[in-house]
């Protein structure tokens, strides 16, 4: 969707307000009675073919327009401000949307909860998010486990380094990304119970010179296999590539970025969860507050392995992989230290993904070069 029709989308709002405040009232029926299809909205943080996180919920979205029955709406390149809150209520108010996908963490709380309160008929899934009893009942949230692959991208990376010095770049410290830097980081040390992964955060979800600028210093710093948590990770591959080091790619299959160090990659299945959700919620099913799920549900998975990856890695990769799938094995599992020293996980206690406190996780683990804070 281009900036011009946003803009449209938006004028035409306003003018609407003018003409009557009952048209824009809060727990109308929007649109049901408009459209035959059930119309659903995507609003993305970033453009849809950054190669990332945009391009992977785009994907999902692609999957849902296939099934029929639906009306997919989509706005691309939504600040993290007020700004979702009026695109959310265009789709509202202008296209029925019946239920609205926003897909970057920033729209959760104040944006998408304050327009669910607003709108109590209209569904509202934001992906990432932790939803609680105390925010509305139309409001929830979902996301997967993509730390699972993470940790397959790690043993592959620990593998194959041959420094033994891996970079990871991040957006920001929020329990997310680290819980990936940190999953990372100890299947890396299963293959290798001395390598380092150092981390560097950039402050925000897309920072193209910024992620450029992490990528050359990691690799003078002798780093030769590079992943990350950023909305496009486009970039980071190409340099990665264009260097001649290693890279693990995230959100999306990177390969085509990165032809020759490409390993292998975590990615999301939104193809998976959007057609699932929203069928349920057509046939007028209770769809949860908090959804999630991992390779063992389908959310997330792995890119094809690349050609530098040799045999003992893809063996003990594609091992855990079966275990993670069938559910039963655990990443984070104590006795783990984090970077400072400090035991985070006892000996004998096992964090399984379903456990809230991998949440709210708020350390680096041992072995992990850098600082949140």
């Amino acid at each position: 969707m281009t900036s011009a029709f946003k803009l449209s989308r938006r004028a035409l709002l306003q003018g609407t307000a003018g003409l009557g405040a009952a048209a824009l009232t809060a727990g109308l029926p929007f649109g049901q009675a408009q459209a035959k299809d059930v119309a659903i909205g995507f609003i993305y943080v970033g453009p849809r073919d950054d190669f990332g996180y945009n391009q992977a919920h785009a994907q999902g979205a692609a999957a849902l327009k296939k099934l029929g029955g639906f009306k997919v709406l989509e706005e691309e390149n939504v600040p993290e401000t007020v700004a979702v809150e009026k695109t959310m209520e265009s789709m509202i108010n202008l296209d029925g949307a019946a239920l609205v996908f926003p897909t970057s963490f920033g729209y959760y709380n104040p944006h998408m909860i304050k327009l669910a309160k607003k709108y109590d008929k209209v569904r509202f899934l934001h992906c990432g998010g932790l939803w609680s009893d105390k925010d509305p009942a139309n409001a929830g949230s979902y996301f997967g486990y993509i730390d699972e692959a993470q940790y397959l991208n790690g043993i592959v990376a620990g593998y194959t380094s041959k420094t033994g010095k891996l970079g990871f770049i991040a957006a920001k410290p929020i329990p997310q990304v680290l819980r990936n830097i940190n999953a990372f980081t100890l299947g890396a040390r299963l293959a290798n119970p001395n390598v380092t992964t150092q981390v560097i955060f950039t402050g925000d979800w897309s920072m193209p010179v910024k992620e450029a600028e992490a990528t050359n210093g990691l690799i003078n710093q002798g780093v030769d296999v590079v992943t990350c948590h950023v909305d496009s990770p486009k970039v980071i591959a190409e340099t990665a590539e264009k260097r001649g080091i290693m890279v693990c790619g995230y959100h999306v299959d990177q390969s085509k970025l990165a032809p020759k160090g490409y390993l292998t990659g975590a990615e999301w299945n939104w193809e998976a969860l959007y057609p699932k959700l929203a069928k349920s919620m057509q046939g007028g099913e209770k769809i949860p507050n908090l959804v999630r799920g991992g390779l063992k549900e389908g959310v997330v998975k792995t890119s094809a392995y690349g050609p530098l990856v040799e045999e003992k890695a893809r063996k003990h990769a594609d091992d855990i992989k079966t275990k993670l799938t069938a559910g039963s094995y655990v990443i984070f599992k104590g006795p783990i230290k984090d970077n400072k020293g400090a035991t985070v996980i006892g000996a004998g206690t096992e964090r399984g993904q379903t456990d809230i406190e991998l949440e709210k996780m708020n350390y680096l683990v041992e072995g992990v070069l850098g600082a949140i804070a």
